[in-house]
């Protein structure tokens, strides 16, 4: 398996000590060909799975990723990005590439997730439904409302007619789930899979307004990618009955 790749800054003396030393070389990384996957941060675990199963199929590729928020994701795109794939975590953002003509072909839906609350481990502050989340003193975390998880955290404020006032508004739903688990929020509001992902160091509340909260994660190629057969290629496995698999194991639900 390999290490997985993700965008870095490397310092002049480094790089140029890394290109003394492979002056000359042959078999080297040059060759490899690097399919850049833009995908919304709530996609991380399975999407990594998936990059091995598809760096196996694909000799001399690595895929690197950027995990981020949805909308973060699109308008880098819009500013020149230099991405192969789409990956949304609503239709509202993958609108806004259609719209700009960035995507290469129409988007497919491949997974659906709704919310749940995040406690802490022993769950401290006794959270035990939505309305808690209103109460006074409760330090409530939910991501910011231009990103997925927020505009979803905002239905289900307004389908249990709550108003709450969160101490933070995060840029991606990982950065609300790691507030949660190092114990700066008493709760949080995050996707099912992601309580699921982080296994004992959370505790995951279920809501019956979470119906509201439901969001459709859909796939494209971007519109001038260098690599346009890797990357239909990468976004045919998400949707294959591979993706599939590895998509509901980790909790998500299928279109």
């Amino acid at each position: 398996m390999k290490m997985r790749r993700t965008p870095k800054l490397v310092s002049l003396g480094l790089a140029a000590l890394l290109l003394g030393s492979t002056l000359g070389a042959c078999g080297s990384d040059d060759d490899e060909t690097v399919l850049h996957v833009y995908a919304a941060a709530s996609l991380k675990t399975t999407f990594e799975q998936l990059a091995d199963e598809f760096e196996d199929q694909h000799d001399d590729v690595e895929v690197e990723f950027n995990f981020a928020g949805s909308s973060d994701l699109v308008s880098q795109i819009q500013n020149g990005a230099g991405a192969d794939v789409f990956a949304s975590a609503d239709e509202a953002n993958m609108t806004k590439l259609v719209d700009d003509d960035l995507a290469a072909d129409a988007p497919q839906l491949f997974a659906t997730n709704t919310l749940i609350i995040a406690v802490p481990k022993g769950n401290p502050a006794g959270i035990t439904s939505l309305a808690d989340l209103a109460k006074s003193g409760v330090k409530l975390v939910v991501c910011a409302p231009e990103v997925p998880c927020g505009a979803a955290a905002g239905r289900a404020e307004a389908a249990a007619e709550l108003d709450w006032k969160p101490v933070s508004e995060e840029a991606s739903v990982t950065d609300v789930l790691n507030k949660v688990i190092t114990g700066e929020a008493d709760a949080g509001l995050v996707y099912v899979t992601d309580v699921i992902a982080a296994g004992d160091k959370v505790e995951g509340i279920a809501f019956p307004e979470a119906e509201a909260t439901l969001n459709k994660y859909p796939i494209a190629t971007v519109k001038g990618s260098d690599n346009e057969k890797l990357a239909n290629a990468f976004a045919d496995l998400v949707l294959s009955e591979k993706g599939r698999s590895i998509l509901e194991g980790a909790g998500f639900a299928l279109p």
